[in-house]
């Protein structure tokens, strides 16, 4: 009965409010798609540079770092590619 005159008076006065996007949220959209650009970037850059140095740690016939740079930054770039999936699936977008 309290709940039922709770809801009489105060939850029926709040309106369903429409949702609008935030001041400058624009700005916050497109610092976000540099930012994946950014990462891509350096993934790319990450697995070229372990690729040339495999090469050259092959040709000189010294120890093999390299492998390990190329899967850091393959896994790198799997956490970086699925962080906006997941992120959509926590806020729900």
């Amino acid at each position: 009965m309290i709940l039922s005159a709770l809801h009489e008076t105060v939850l029926a006065q709040v309106g369903n409010p429409t949702p609008e996007a935030p001041p400058l949220a624009d700005k916050l959209m497109q610092m976000g798609r540099y930012f994946t650009w950014m990462v891509e970037l350096s993934g790319i850059t990450a697995i070229t540079y372990g690729g040339g140095r495999f090469a050259w740690e092959k040709w000189n016939g010294g120890g093999l770092q390299s492998p390990k740079m190329i899967a850091g930054a393959m896994a790198g770039g799997a956490v970086a590619t699925s962080a906006g999936t997941i992120m959509n699936a926590v806020i729900g977008s």
